[in-house]
């Protein structure tokens, strides 16, 4: 009796699972990648050679056989061709909106000389009527020979009859001909805003370049895109970030009105990235979203507004960043304060009281201990674990600072592409001894902090790997110098794959939908043409994407 008790109880747990086993056996993948070299960033299987998708998501990441029976009569096979399979790529610091714009307006960028900026603005102008502005982004003093902030005589005589701004390379500061500041009024009365400073003549006169806040002189004369203009040109960029294998973005300070055109096109289906975006720093736009809560994952997964973007100080190649002492190219000089650190902390504990995330831009050492002060008394009025608060750049940093980013749980949000943009001049502003706390991505991974990579395009090239490439080289497309800049700094190929794509996602609240090709995940990932994780270093920048996935479908493919 006992033993026909047992095998009823075995015969019913056989049936039981039956149904299991026959369920399971009923999931089919709608698409299936085979004959891969897949670096999954997922401990579990950190190298495999096929993966399959279901509902955009991956279902299955191991050998080609284990992923072929997941196979069914509607599912598409794709053959990698024994490519490089990487999860979808993510620049953790950029700028969508004003790529958009960088496409539409005049490209500055390397230009080698003051007389090529004007000669590229003057070709621009043949298409333009009098009097309308003519707007570009990207001059950089550094690389021409004097190095030298340009003044407005040159620019002026070339382009007499129509009003031109041209923003430098890193966005903190503006060279007006005379007609815009004409147009903008401003003169020898006008004074230097807080947070600003304007270069002058040795007549008291404005030279023509306006730095961080002093930009905004220019800026408000200059007549915004119209909202269809706005919408065009974050199409086109979006198609330029899924051209170099970007599946998502950290967009580091946006309004309102831009907010609403990205979700108007992720309503529409034509918002083909997963947008980290952070609020600008304006109070009515900070109450607003902050009335709102917690935005994430909106549009199946297109959106994410639950951040706040603040600044601290300006830029390095301005001078505007804040330093401790004064800049060994310029005594006297400590740069600028964009914010006052007392900002800084109310918006900081405003945000942990009602769930946001603070990132704030701070290049200089003082600049970022300035920012480490204001977190440390917002967690002691509103204590609260998993904040994820950020520093943006964390270019230079006082050595005793280095350790306080994990004794506050602050993430470095850094740019290793800045660092082989600067590393020509960087050394000249900061002197011999400040430059060991700069762009020091080893001293702080070795304190068990991550950091997110990124671009902070427009300000350098889209493509996600002249960081990664920077990262593990020290050096620029030229693979200068030898050995690399510093090279103690240097990350690991494996950490600097991380840095753009799991870390982001760590610093974004997204590691559980994204960030490596793990089951239950997005399924976005890039497929390359060469091995960025065994090929030489100098051969690193010569590898192109085949295709962009997000969620399984190709948002770009190489013809």
């Amino acid at each position: 009796m006992r033993c026909n008790k047992i095998l009823t109880f075995m015969a019913c747990v056989a049936s039981m699972a039956l149904p299991a086993a026959s369920a399971a056996q009923t999931v089919r993948a709608d698409l299936i990648l085979v004959n891969g070299r897949v670096y999954t960033v997922d401990a579990a299987r950190p190298l495999v050679a096929a993966i399959a998708v279901r509902n955009g998501r991956v279902l299955f990441a191991g050998s080609e056989r284990e992923a072929r029976a997941l196979a069914g009569p509607q599912t598409r096979i794709v053959d990698a061709r024994g490519q490089t399979v990487i999860p979808g790529m993510v620049d953790a610091h950029a700028h969508l909106f004003g790529l958009g714009n960088s496409l539409r307006n005049v490209q500055l960028a390397g230009a080698r000389s003051y007389d090529e900026v004007i000669t590229r603005v003057v070709a621009r102008a043949r298409d333009v009527k009098p009097g309308e502005w003519i707007v570009g982004r990207g001059w950089d003093q550094n690389l021409w020979p004097d190095r030298n902030f340009p003044t407005h005589e040159a620019l002026s005589r070339a382009l007499p009859n129509n009003p031109v701004a041209l923003e430098r390379i890193d966005g903190h500061a503006t060279l007006a001909n005379a007609m815009a500041m004409r147009t903008a009024r401003v003169d020898a009365s006008t004074k230097d805003p807080d947070g600003g400073r304007l270069i002058r003549l040795s007549d008291g006169s404005p030279s023509g370049v306006f730095v961080d806040n002093a930009s905004a002189f220019i800026d408000r004369a200059v007549p915004p895109l119209t909202r269809q203009q706005a919408r065009d040109a974050i199409i086109a960029a979006i198609a330029e970030a899924n051209k170099w294998g970007l599946i998502g973005i950290h967009d580091a300070g946006v309004g309102p009105e831009t907010i609403d055109i990205y979700e108007a096109l992720a309503r529409e289906g034509r918002f083909s990235l997963r947008n980290y975006v952070m609020i600008s720093d304006d109070s009515a736009a900070i109450r607003h979203y902050m009335s709102r809560g917690p935005l994430s994952a909106l549009y199946d997964g297109r959106l994410w507004v639950k951040s706040i973007k603040l600044y601290s100080d300006g830029a390095l190649g301005s001078r505007g960043a804040a330093l401790l002492a004064p800049y060994s190219d310029e005594p006297g000089n400590t740069g600028l304060l964009v914010s006052a650190p007392a900002h800084i902390e109310q918006v900081a504990t405003a945000a942990l009281r009602r769930g946001f995330q603070v990132n704030v831009h701070a290049i200089g050492d003082r600049g970022n201990r300035i920012v480490l002060d204001a977190f440390d008394a917002a967690f002691r009025k509103v204590p609260r674990a998993d904040h994820r608060f950020r520093i943006e750049h964390a270019q230079v940093i006082s050595p005793s600072d280095i350790p306080r980013f994990s004794v506050l749980g602050v993430i470095p949000s850094m740019q290793a592409s800045h660092q082989t943009s600067d590393m020509r001049w960087a050394e000249a502003r900061v002197g011999p001894e400040r430059i060991k706390g700069a762009y020091a991505w080893r001293s702080l991974l070795e304190t068990g902090v991550v950091i997110p990579n990124g671009s902070d395009f427009p300000v350098e090239e889209v493509n996600p790997l002249i960081s990664f490439h920077a990262a593990v080289s020290r050096q620029d497309g030229t693979n200068w110098p030898s050995g690399g800049w510093y090279p103690r700094q240097i990350m690991t190929r494996t950490e600097a794959l991380k840095s753009i794509t799991i870390w982001p996602a760590f610093a974004a609240f997204q590691e559980n939908l994204m960030g490596s090709l793990a089951p239950g995940k997005y399924a976005d990932f890039v497929i390359l043409d060469r091995d960025i994780m065994t090929i030489p270093a100098s051969d690193i920048l010569k590898t192109r994407v085949v295709s962009t996935w997000i969620a399984g479908r190709t948002v770009y493919e190489r013809r």
